[in-house]
């Protein structure tokens, strides 16, 4: 799961709940306040004048700036899209502008909105990174002109998502007014929806609009999966990879009340219908990551098997809930008891669960080097590769609470309690330094685009920055001076 998917939750709808009436402490720390917002400020002068370049971030840097990180190392012309890149630095921004009504914060988020727009590709979604240098290593066909080669707007990551996410709420809080930003928006929202497939589904990858196939539910294939059944291009077949669903989701809800326009509300909706199909009969009645045209799961790259996955179920699970929000249809929430059920029964000894579970069998399935490039299926998790999540932690407790709360009628999220919000901004008033960073030390775990750290090894990161203004934003717009 990615580390990033806290973004999606806190942003519109966690502020939402700041700033509904009532949400307010009554006995709000006047000098907590004032210390929030001379923090916020601080922190905020520091990325925008010193950390970005061209508008736009990278997932981390050294504290002296000199190196940065996005997928393996960026030169000081590349920003990353890919969160926790420039579309959440930039989203962070504009919820500190929501909070504050301070112009800094939306110019931040201007910037960074104007960064993406220039690297908008010619199909109108986005890739992981922008390359300002036009002879750079990782320029692509932008829809400015001003670059080459590849045209591959992706949603995996949450990348075209996120970007898309940013360019829409920094175009309602510049009024519409700012026709570069609007214009990226709206061809970003066009191409998106001509990227759905008739059943709902979505691909990982498009360059242009989508063919139309037959509408079938999910099954097991006939074949041995393990031999047979591989596709080409796998990234044009129905995903849910990499909590796909979730960010196309969030996308498509955020569309349809910005602009108020019902197309995106049908889309998210249709959306909800290919979950629908997707869920596996039993004995495993949850999700797979890739889908062929017939839906069977198929493979993606090479140690990515077909199979039944936690990850994805999980996210299935947590769009049909938004889904039902949105509709108040039960349908949407019918598959849930019984995903949760067997996913219940999945669970690893530690609590988590495994990535992939071997179709029928249900067994973990792992994958083991062997040799190059190669891999090997195996059910031994004793020597598995560090690139990749072969296990995920559990939302299952939380998503089965969300679930009884919606069978319940309580449809609005749960806010966080003004004693916790509080400790919060302390924490993150108190570890702020003298020249406005957030630095955090290496201590060896799996991070987003696995920068080559040393452990003990300090670092700034924008994933911390973003959240560390997304909390105090909350704080703040709960607690109005």
């Amino acid at each position: 799961m990615k580390q990033w998917k806290w973004l999606i939750g806190v942003g519109i709808l966690g502020l939402v709940a700041a700033l509904a009436p009532g949400r307010q402490s009554a006995a709000a720390d006047p000098n907590l306040r004032a210390q929030a917002l001379e923090t916020l400020r601080k922190a905020a002068t520091y990325y925008r004048t010193q950390v970005a370049t061209h508008g736009g971030y990278v997932y981390h840097y050294t504290p002296d700036l000199k190196t940065r990180w996005g997928e393996g190392l960026a030169s000081p012309d590349q920003i990353w899209v890919q969160p926790p890149g420039t579309p959440t630095v930039g989203l962070a921004f504009l919820r500190a502008h929501e909070a504050t009504g301070d112009r800094y914060y939306l110019d931040g988020g201007r910037a960074a909105a104007e960064a993406l727009a220039y690297g908008q590709l010619a199909s109108g979604g986005w890739t992981n990174s922008v390359d300002f240098n036009p002879a750079g290593d990782k320029v692509s066909l932008y829809r400015n002109g001003k670059g080459k080669g590849r045209n591959n707007s992706t949603l995996d990551d949450g990348i075209t998502q996120s970007a898309l996410r940013l360019m829409m709420h920094a175009d309602r809080a510049l009024g519409f007014k700012h026709p570069g930003i609007h214009e990226s928006a709206q061809i970003a929202l066009k191409a998106l929806l001509e990227a759905q497939y008739p059943n709902g589904a979505f691909p990982q990858v498009w360059t242009k609009p989508v063919p139309r196939t037959k509408i079938a539910k999910a099954s097991y294939p006939s074949y041995d999966w393990r031999t047979e059944g591989r596709v080409d291009n796998y990234w044009d077949y129905y995903t849910l990879n990499d909590q796909l669903s979730g960010y196309v989701a969030d996308t498509l809800q955020d569309a349809a009340e910005i602009y108020r326009d019902d197309r995106y509300r049908k889309a998210l909706v249709r959306l909800g219908d290919f979950l629908l199909l997707a869920q596996m009969p039993d004995p495993q009645p949850a999700w797979a990551q890739q889908y062929s045209y017939d839906m069977h799961p198929i493979w993606a790259r090479r140690f990515e098997p077909a199979g039944v996955t936690g990850n994805e179920s999980q996210d299935a699970m947590e769009v049909l809930m938004q889904v039902y929000r949105l509709t108040r249809d039960p349908k949407y929430l019918e598959p849930i008891p019984r995903a949760l059920a067997y996913l219940k029964r999945s669970r690893l000894p530690d609590g988590r669960l495994a990535r992939y579970y071997e179709l029928k069998t249900n067994r973990p399935l792992y994958m083991q080097r062997a040799g190059g490039r190669n891999y090997e299926l195996t059910y031994d998790d004793s020597r598995l590769p560090d690139h990749y999540g072969w296990k995920i932690d559990s939302r299952l407790d939380t998503i089965e609470r969300e679930y009884q709360a919606l069978k319940a009628g309580k449809l609005e999220p749960t806010a966080h309690s003004p004693a916790e919000l509080e400790r919060e901004v302390r924490r993150i008033v108190q570890t702020l330094d003298a020249q406005g960073r957030w630095v955090s030390t290496y201590q060896g775990e799996r991070l987003v685009g696995q920068p080559k750290f040393r452990p003990g090894s300090p670092y700034i990161s924008s994933e911390l920055f973003s959240k560390n203004v997304e909390t105090l934003a909350r704080y703040l717009a709960a607690n109005k001076g």
